[in-house]
């Protein structure tokens, strides 16, 4: 205890984002320290041959800014495996096509909800924007697959599948369909995707197998040389 100083953040001209999440690490402060962790966590994965880098982290970050950032990681293969909230499927599906908005964690919830509005923390999302954008890509997207015959997937098969199908290049899951990079959401069925493959499977014959999953994310793990992972926030 009491060994090491928080120090204040010192800006010069020309200064460079890692010289910034560097000082983080002595600023401290309630999440800049965690920040200039993360990096090094990062940094450390890509460095280290023969690392399978897994990423983790919940939903709502995904309802934030936050996303663009796990998007890049995704998107620039700086991870090979994503394990994650039915949120993060919600919520990256949902944006790719409408918008979320700026709201205040002190703003009326009762009368925001008779303008249709829910609040997510700071964060507003109209109707439209979640449960009902959801809804019609999810039936389009699962009508496709048992039209083609599918009439069983695992739950990554299913991310792999919104992915390419349900979303664009500024989502989560577009990008890592694109790289082959499975994402793995236990609790599939706690959110409005999985009720929504839930409401399909009353009257088709239509099944995930969640164990698939579990067996597959065993193989990564035992077969691996070495593993790390980057885990940002808590949850399943």
């Amino acid at each position: 205890m009491l060994k090491e100083v928080v120090k204040d953040y010192e800006f010069r001209e020309g200064m460079s984002v890692d010289e910034l999440v560097n000082q983080m690490e002595k600023a401290w402060g309630f999440t800049a320290g965690k920040v200039s962790v993360g990096v090094k966590i990062l940094e450390h994965m890509i460095k280290t041959r023969n690392c399978v880098k897994f990423l983790s982290f919940t939903g709502n970050l995904v309802a934030t800014g936050t996303r663009g950032v796990f998007k890049e990681l995704v998107k620039r293969k700086l991870v090979d495996v994503v394990i994650t909230t039915c949120g993060t499927l919600d919520h990256d599906m949902a944006r790719c096509w409408k918008n979320y908005y700026k709201g205040a964690f002190i703003m009326n919830d009762a009368k925001l909800h008779e303008k249709g509005i829910n609040r997510l923390g700071n964060v507003l999302v109209p109707n439209d924007s979640y449960g009902t954008i959801i809804e019609e890509k999810m039936q389009a997207l699962l009508q496709d697959l048992w039209k083609e015959g599918i009439r069983e997937v695992s739950g990554s098969q299913l991310c792999r599948e919104i992915g390419k199908r349900a979303c664009n290049e500024s989502s989560i899951l577009y990008w890592a369909a694109k790289n082959n990079i499975p994402v793995y959401v236990p609790g599939i069925t706690d959110g409005a995707v999985g009720y929504q493959t839930w409401l399909f499977s009353q009257d088709h014959d239509f099944r995930l197998n969640l164990l698939n999953d579990s067996g597959e994310i065993n193989d990564i793990v035992f077969t691996a040389k070495k593993t790390g992972a980057l885990i940002i926030g808590g949850g399943i």
